[in-house]
């Protein structure tokens, strides 16, 4: 029986910086343990180690982060992102965006409307 709810967490704020960074330490941990069981679910052509690292990655952009409650939205969308994950509802595309940037050299966006446009991008 699937159970859409099974990953929910509640939306709450965090007391102080101490519950923050607790919170915050247990969605990284969330994210790496799911690293082998994301390949696998996905059929991505990466090591875990790749996916680990871009997990990495995304909570080390938003390291210095500095007012509580912006700290608190952050955590909250990480949440929304592993239930989406953990739960199939994304597609293959949806994975792949996070790992485009360093995969395609043309990821990168184009200088102006006319150059996109003569690359044959949309």
């Amino acid at each position: 029986m699937i159970n859409p709810t099974y990953l929910a967490q509640k939306t709450r704020t965090s007391v102080n910086w101490a519950d923050a960074r607790r919170r915050v330490i247990k969605s990284y941990r969330d994210w790496l343990r799911a690293a082998p069981e994301i390949q696998q679910m996905y059929s991505l052509n990466m090591p875990v180690s790749a996916i680990r690292t871009k997990a990495r990655q995304e909570f080390e952009r938003h390291r210095y982060v500095a007012q509580l409650p912006t700290v608190d939205v952050l955590i909250t969308k990480s949440n929304e992102e592993y239930q989406e994950t953990m739960n199939y509802w994304k597609q293959l595309t949806h994975v792949l965006k996070y790992f485009r940037a360093e995969d395609d050299p043309k990821a990168r966006l184009p200088h102006n409307f006319v150059a996109g446009f003569l690359e044959g991008r949309n």
